[in-house]
């Protein structure tokens, strides 16, 4: 399932979309909270840039909404409809699922958007 060379293994592990060799971040725990968007410039072992256009990371905006409204859904269906909690309940899930996931759902954004754009090339066998 997460085979190098899938799309699957480049955005949950961070690494670099094109060769899968590099993370793409300086600190790899995501819950380092000061450092979880920093970034290298460039790959070390393929060249490619991360930023490919200026502000090109504005655009994981859209993917990291997405990725928060599925999350406050499941965390909407976990706790009122599998647990039978009340309104309330399952509105205090969804906040702090959300919050709890912040570090996570960033990082999982930018690797999607940047995943969509880049794909692997088996050829950097470095």
């Amino acid at each position: 399932m997460l085979k190098k060379g899938s799309k699957l293994y480049s955005i949950l592990t961070g690494t670099c979309p094109k060769c899968q060799k590099e993370s793409m971040y300086f600190d790899q725990n995501p819950l380092h909270l000061g450092n979880v968007l920093k970034m290298h410039e460039k790959c070390s072992h393929c060249g490619l840039t991360y930023q490919i256009e200026p502000s090109f990371f504005y655009g994981a905006m859209y993917v990291s909404y997405g990725l928060n409204v599925a999350t406050g859904i499941a965390a909407f269906i976990i706790s009122y409809l599998i647990f039978g909690s009340s309104l309330k309940v399952a509105f205090i899930s969804i906040i702090a699922s959300i919050v709890v996931l912040f570090p996570f759902v960033l990082r999982w954004a930018r690797n999607i958007y940047i995943n969509m754009f880049v794909s692997y090339d088996p050829s950097f066998k470095q």
